[in-house]
């Protein structure tokens, strides 16, 4: 059934899914009127409370606009602070797709950049990284980015440690959390684990279920540790360890010091699963640098006194123990050096491949993780080859807008910045998660033509020469299913397109047919048969692992199904079949075992990322901090949306913006801030208004400013919503990772008056 097939006078009531979880959506006529919990989520989230607002916002792209500076002129420099001029979707169209083919016969399809980050929708088709990926292939290719703004420097790392793509890692290879449950003694968690981010997943999470774990964790008496800046990153009942952000590496080289000098590293563990050690130990122990990386050493970097490193290390080596890693330690300068320093760490305690020992990364990052689930092929439409080879880290989009041809390092290789002319994307929002958004405004006027496909009229799409219209996940019809999660949905097309939205695929095929490339893209396939055809896949996939997966129209029929695909017991995970038999199950690094020191890492040759991991100061910390920005800030994920996503509404919301920033009540005293304050964070990157909130859940010295408020005007003194990201430093995290530092950050806060 689609859209146009709804009786608009019924009132009727489907169930849904997106990236925050399952949920009932009530329509009336033409208009999203409500949502209510899915009945099956024992935890659900609050995010779906504001989807109607955000759907029928007034900010939605109504029709196919173009800049008029842009299409008068060519004008690149008004980007941003300009009028549009909405045309007919057919004239729209032509304009577009003669410019991308002008772009590729001048100056080739090296010159495109096909931007996406993959959360606009939890559909498995109308996936707009997917769509817009495969139409730029059908044309000819696109230079690609890799990783993300979440995990981009892990990605880079941590194969050279485990031999394993970091995702693969994330999701399919870690114990479960029954397994955690019923094995693990201690929980030392880097960086906590979050309720709040694990509200959201890939895909989609329908049960949400942290803190029953937990609670499950205390019943047991389990011991857990919250190792950060935030009391509020774990659940209630955990312990507290409150360091200074960006100095885990260092807490972490305190504690395997302790091992090595009270005779507590296992010894046996790491000659037989591992290499290195003996390159990495006189580092440790300060015989190479006259530095020993004692607790008392690593104290004034972390905050943490010596006695209580000394206490929780002799803890971890005598109880069952597994340290959890959260992204936010890689998301800052020298990223890499935490994640790998916690799999030395857990080598040396030699509980790596033990159920509930060892190290994980990213619980409660997602929803997702954690879980143990029978994998089946997924529902995915292939995005073709791209015929073009160049990427970049995905952070470091502004560096290659503005350094066409400058050469730089990543994981080894030295290349240069493609010369980037279009600029192509679909399914995010740039000037969201990007860093140092005053700098990506400056660099976003270097390419010649930026088209962008937006629901919303978001800071990216003001920005951009041409825009057009796509409907939302609730205007179509699609598949929700993914890896970690065991359900699958028919999401209905609840109600018609807004205005003169169109799906990502008709918009492309659109694009596509006036290239010449209709066929390519298309295969003559309606959305509909796409859907039909991709499924028979994934039932054809589950016949093969026995797994009873109902028909196409059943599943339109009945809404969503619950598949029986938990394992149970859960699987054990690679590094446990690694463990047992370390030679028929070798790791994919080149000795085929942990790589305590990398042969590889040294031989590139970077000082701020060498061949072993060290505690390396980050340029912007408590460390380093100046009466002009004394306080570190942290910018977490935000707890009411993900990423920017259903902002438009819930700005609207009475005192929602600017957002909240979180201070400890010392450092709000002395500055005259009270909670519910306007206050001005500032540094020499720009200026942004906030509303205070004071509470002792934060470390002295740090404050915490949500992500997801959107960018406002660049011309103005000061961010009126409080984008963090206009404080944020926009460098890599090393020449290895490239990844998104956001978390290197100084500021002041100032009450406004």
């Amino acid at each position: 059934m689609t859209a146009n097939d709804i009786p608009r006078a019924a009132r009727q009531t489907r169930v849904t899914t997106s990236h925050w979880g399952a949920f009932e959506v009530t329509t009336e006529g033409d208009r999203i009127t409500g949502t209510a919990p899915f009945t099956g989520d024992p935890e659900p989230s609050d995010i779906p409370q504001a989807v109607p607002a955000a759907v029928h916002h007034s900010s939605r792209v109504a029709r196919p606009s173009i800049r008029r500076g842009w299409l008068e002129r060519r004008d690149r420099s008004s980007r941003g602070h300009d009028e549009f001029v909405e045309l007919p979707w057919d004239e729209a169209l032509d304009i577009a797709a003669a410019e991308i083919d002008r772009i590729r016969k001048t100056h080739g399809n090296e010159a495109i950049f096909g931007g996406s980050y993959g959360w606009s929708s939890a559909g498995r088709f109308h996936h707009a990284q997917s769509q817009v990926h495969r139409f730029l292939n059908s044309i000819g290719g696109y230079v690609a980015s890799f990783g993300s703004y979440s995990t981009g420097c892990a990605q880079a790392i941590m194969p050279h440690v485990f031999g394993v793509p970091f995702l693969r890692y994330l999701y399919n290879s870690q114990d479960s959390w029954q397994t955690i449950a019923e094995n693990t003694d201690t929980l030392v968690m880097f960086g906590g684990i979050n309720r709040k981010n694990a509200q959201v997943s890939m895909g989609g999470i329908t049960r949400h279920d942290t803190q029953s774990w937990f609670e499950r964790f205390h019943d047991k008496g389990m011991r857990c540790v919250n190792i950060g800046p935030q009391r509020r990153d774990a659940p209630e009942g955990c312990e507290w360890l409150p360091v200074r952000p960006g100095s885990d590496a260092a807490l972490m080289l305190a504690l395997a010091f302790v091992l090595e000098q009270e005779g507590l590293t296992d010894h046996a563990f790491l000659a037989r699963y591992s290499v290195g050690f003996e390159r990495f130990r006189p580092y440790l122990m300060g015989e190479s640098d006259g530095l020993p990386k004692t607790p008392e050493w690593a104290s004034p970097i972390c905050g943490a006194d010596p006695e209580t490193i000394r206490a929780l290390a002799r803890r971890m080596a005598s109880t069952r123990t597994l340290i959890t890693v959260a992204w936010s330690l890689q998301r800052a300068e020298h990223g890499e050096q935490p994640y790998w320093m916690s799999a030395v760490l857990a080598a040396m305690l030699g509980q790596i491949g033990l159920p509930g020992g060892g190290v994980g990364y990213g619980y409660g990052a997602i929803g997702g993780i954690g879980k143990s689930m029978k994998s089946l092929r997924g529902v995915t439409l292939d995005q073709g080859q791209n015929p073009v080879g160049t990427f970049i880290p995905v952070a470091r989009i502004a560096d290659m807008l503005e350094n066409p041809g400058v050469p730089y390092d990543f994981n080894g290789r030295r290349a240069p910045y493609p010369d980037i002319r279009l600029v192509y994307w679909a399914g995010g929002n740039p000037f969201h998660h990007h860093q140092d958004l005053n700098h990506l405004h400056e660099a976003w006027k270097c390419p010649e033509t930026v088209i962008v496909n937006e629901p919303w009229w978001t800071a990216t799409a003001k920005r951009a020469d041409i825009v057009f219209p796509a409907t939302t996940s609730y205007e179509r019809e699609d598949i929700g299913r993914t890896d970690l999660d065991e359900y699958l949905f028919n999401m209905p097309a609840l109600i018609p397109p807004v205005g003169e939205a169109r799906d990502d695929y008709d918009i492309f095929a659109g694009l596509a047919e006036r290239m010449d490339a209709g066929a390519r893209f298309t295969e003559g396939r309606s959305s509909e048969e796409w859907l039909r055809h991709l499924y028979e896949g994934y039932r054809a996939s589950g016949a093969e692992a026995g797994i009873e997966v109902p028909e196409f129209d059943d599943l339109r029929a009945r809404n969503w199904v619950k598949l029986p695909i938990v394992q149970e017991p859960p699987l054990p995970s690679f590094l446990a079949r690694f463990r047992a038999d370390p030679e028929g199950h070798a790791l994919n690094t080149p000795s085929g075992r942990i790589e305590v020191f990398s042969e590889t890492v040294d031989s590139f040759g970077y000082a701020d990322c060498p061949g072993h991991p060290v505690w390396l100061p980050p340029t912007e910390w408590l460390g380093t901090a100046s009466a002009q920005t004394p306080l570190h800030l942290v910018s977490p994920q935000p707890g009411d949306k993900l990423h920017s996503q259903l902002e438009a509404a819930l700005a609207d919301q009475p005192d929602a913006r600017p957002e909240r920033v979180l201070m400890h009540p010392e450092d709000a005293r002395p500055r005259g801030i009270a909670s519910g304050d306007l206050v001005m964070l500032r540094n020499a990157r720009g200026a942004v208004r906030a509303r205070a909130v004071v509470s002792d859940d934060i470390r002295l010295g740090v404050v915490a400013l949500p992500t997801g408020a959107w960018y406002g005007d660049a011309s103005e003194n000061i961010d009126p919503h409080g984008n963090p990201n206009v404080l944020t430093r926009d460098k890599g995290t090393s020449s290895l990772g490239q990844g998104c530092s956001a978390h290197t950050t100084l500021v002041e806060v100032a009450p406004l008056g």
